[in-house]
């Protein structure tokens, strides 16, 4: 199977899309002009699964540049973008991915990624690398490496690692300083409230915005929120990120209690059932339920269900569900991700960023793979340094170099006051 999409006929509208996320990717396509020269891919067979977006069509062509045959499927059901995989299909790139996917085309997606016998893989989730794991060891021997782009998977290849069932190593892209303090924040903070009012085109200003989690998602969320005029309460486990949330000047409160006055929902957790039974019971009419972490787990949809006695489409991701109660609860995007169901994921200038993450980690596990063992990584600092420095070149920014003096001063231990 060469390719499965939704209609190669929307190739054209796809390399448009590409052109234009390339634009805005200039530190990505410096990569690529490297990658073009020294070929470090040459060779090998790249298996991604990541959401298949314009951005992501960019990255691709990059890892191409380099020597590499890649191949794709999506890691969301839903988020795929269609002329996207149109056009990668179209160039002979073996493509799996279409939005609205079964649970069995998913899977079967994902095998067909594996059947082309990757020697480094890329991941948004993990769904990849564990059933790699789990169903073809065999390849395992003839694996360099793989990358892990979110902090979910890299949550379950720590759990991996500690039940020494990680049998090749892993990049954890998402720590990047170049990653997770642009992607996760500045990205998802934007992208979700763009899907939110895609799906919904509600009023944000004199709203209660609740958000699940203070990691830098739920950060950013909870600002781009206040910032359209929103009241934010923030609901947190974690007591320091919660003491955060209160010096940020937030409201910080349990679920079960903030439940009572959001109008808008929106969990940034990568936790399971973080809108559970007892909340959505609490919840006033018309409330707004929505997800931004990688899995729709986070909010109990078969639970909403349960609770209701008819549900409907009311907008295209926005479904309507009537509680026994007569009062009304909107669930988006079935409770995946929002900001890639309903819109169109992260701008290109940030995805650029952690995009040259994926392609120099990539390298990075070339380079390495003799002396790398099975466990979770980190990148060198220098690499992030590397990538920061070709964005700001790419935005016409200069910065200062440290003097002699100053490193020295930096580097010693005998100077004080």
């Amino acid at each position: 199977m060469h390719y499965a999409v939704k209609d190669i006929k929307l190739a054209s509208q796809g390399a448009k899309k590409i052109e234009f996320a390339e634009a805005h990717m200039g530190a990505l396509l410096e990569v690529r002009k490297r990658f073009a020269k020294q070929k470090p891919f040459k060779g090998l067979t790249i298996g991604m699964a990541l959401h298949v977006t314009k951005e992501t069509g960019v990255l691709v062509e990059t890892l191409i540049a380099g020597g590499a045959k890649v191949v794709i499927a999506s890691c969301n059901p839903l988020s795929t973008q269609d002329d996207v995989a149109a056009y990668l299909a179209k160039k002979g790139i073996p493509t799996y991915a279409y939005k609205g996917e079964t649970k069995a085309d998913y899977y079967k997606f994902i095998r067909a990624v594996i059947d082309h016998k990757p020697h480094i893989t890329i991941d948004d989730g993990c769904d990849l690398v564990s059933e790699i794991h789990l169903k073809h060891a065999q390849l395992i021997p003839n694996i360099l490496g793989g990358c892990e782009e979110t902090t979910t998977g890299i949550n379950r290849l720590i759990a991996m690692e500690a039940d020494n069932a990680l049998k090749y190593p892993m990049v954890a892209v998402n720590s990047n300083q170049t990653k997770h303090l642009f992607d996760n924040f500045y990205g998802t903070g934007q992208s979700t409230i763009d899907g939110i009012l895609r799906a919904t085109n509600i009023l944000f200003a004199g709203k209660t915005v609740v958000v699940a989690g203070y990691g830098y998602c739920g950060r950013g969320v909870a600002l781009r929120a206040r910032g359209m005029g929103a009241k934010v309460i923030v609901t947190e486990i974690d007591a320091v990120r919660a003491l955060q949330a209160a010096m940020d000047g937030y409201q910080v409160m349990p679920m079960l209690q903030a439940a009572k006055h959001g109008d808008i929902f929106v969990t940034a957790t990568g936790g399971k059932h973080i809108i559970d039974i007892p909340h959505m019971k609490q919840m006033k009419n018309g409330a707004i339920l929505s997800n931004c972490g990688h899995f729709n787990c986070e909010i109990n949809a078969e639970g909403l269900a349960k609770l209701s006695t008819k549900k409907k489409e009311v907008r295209p991701h926005t479904v309507e569900y009537t509680l026994k109660s007569s009062r009304k609860i909107y669930l988006l995007s079935d409770g995946r991700l929002v900001n890639l169901a309903a819109a169109e994921g992260h701008p290109s200038e940030v995805m650029s960023l952690s995009f040259c993450g994926q392609a120099l980690a990539c390298e990075w596990i070339v380079k390495n793979a003799k002396t790398l063992e099975p466990k979770v990584y980190e990148l060198p600092k220098n690499v992030d340094a590397e990538i920061a420095t070709l964005q700001l070149r790419h935005m016409g920014i200069k910065i200062d170099t440290a003097t002699k003096e100053q490193k020295k001063y930096a580097e010693s231990w005998r100077e004080g006051t």
